[in-house]
């Protein structure tokens, strides 16, 4: 007789398949080329990669290599792995570990292989578990690819236990409901090494290869190229402080204003006009150029946009969350992409 599955353990498969979909492998060079500018940061930390199979990763694999050049205290890597009960060959083969490296007298390393301080944990690893946990708060520092799904409850996590990071995940993140606020307290800003473009990540070999942008080397491993990725961090680096060339001057024509706020209108970040100095709607990407000595950001389109319903008749606009639109000619509204409020410092 079949056992059907309970709704908690449907549940439970659910998250570990989307979990599944989340394991994107960063490359060792995407690595690199952030790591380079926290060097002053990490002397003397405790530095915890915690959405990391340290049999797998390449966050162990720098850190690990680069322990006694970057002066370490303590590296601690760590991996989720299902314990989904209806998953009986994972339950032999797959067990979320977790690893404590120190340094060995003399710099004498062993092969990454070979270690054998890898121990397991007694539940699935995931970063919300009590033994994660605890791990965390022996950390100085934070660094890891999260899962993209979870993104909003793992910066969470960061904030709560107030933990120094640099994370990768999407752009498009800034927009939460819940990271925005960090972005406009100045309490966490994009890293300096990714500004556009996409990146490609390993990926699992039961990843499906069905769309662009995809493919498989000669060993066979599988690659994915993500659109819109960037670092996040609270760590400081000096090109954050460096101001934006402001080279075009104010036109009512090309900066509209909002029909429901009291704002310009800037299509690209480097169209900022130098003579203007109320509220200014840019897009997203501007976080790429933010010093905040040299602007204050005010809020977004989310969060100060009027609602159309009282500024304008229905069936003049495109109906949707909140947004800021711009009159056309016709008597009709257009509604714009997200945008970020900002207002030059004096």
């Amino acid at each position: 007789m079949t056992k059907k599955n309970s709704p908690n353990r449907n549940k439970d498969f659910q998250q570990a398949k989307q979990r599944k979909k989340d394991e994107f492998y960063t490359s060792l060079e995407d690595i690199e080329l952030e790591m380079v500018n926290y060097s002053d940061h990490f002397r003397g930390k405790v530095i915890y990669c915690n959405c990391d199979d340290p049999r797998e990763s390449n966050f162990f694999r720098f850190f690990y290599n680069n322990f006694d050049n970057l002066g370490l205290k303590k590296l601690i890597t760590a991996c989720y792995r299902s314990q989904n009960a209806d998953n009986f060959e994972s339950q032999l083969s797959e067990k979320a570990v977790y690893l404590e490296y120190s340094g060995m007298p003399n710099g004498n390393k062993s092969s990454i292989d070979n270690l054998v301080q890898i121990k397991p944990f007694k539940g699935d690893g995931d970063f919300r578990s009590r033994e994660s946990i605890e791990l965390l708060k022996q950390a100085d520092v934070v660094v890891t690819n999260p899962p993209f799904s979870l993104f909003k409850e793992y910066c969470a996590q960061l904030v709560e236990y107030k933990k120094k990071f640099v994370i990768i995940g999407n752009m498009n993140a800034v927009t939460y409901k819940s990271i925005f606020p960090l972005f406009q307290k100045n309490k966490m800003w994009y890293g300096p090494s990714i500004r556009s473009g996409d990146r490609e990540f390993r990926v699992p070999s039961s990843y499906p290869l069905s769309a662009s942008g995809t493919r498989k080397d000669e060993h066979g491993n599988k690659y994915v190229r993500v659109k819109g990725v960037r670092w996040f961090t609270n760590l400081d680096y000096p090109s954050r402080h460096i101001d934006l060339p402001l080279e075009k001057s104010y036109s009512p024509d090309k900066n509209p204003k909002y029909v429901n706020f009291d704002a310009i209108e800037v299509s690209k970040t480097k169209d900022i006009p130098y003579d203007y100095d109320g509220p200014m709607g840019v897009p997203i990407t501007f976080i790429d150029k933010y010093n905040p000595e040299q602007f204050e950001i005010l809020g977004s389109s989310r969060t100060l946009s009027k609602p159309m319903n009282e500024v304008a008749k229905k069936g003049t606009y495109t109906q949707g969350g909140p947004r800021f639109y711009l009159p056309k000619d016709d008597g009709t509204y257009r509604r714009m992409y997200e945008r970020i409020v900002i207002k030059k410092k004096q």
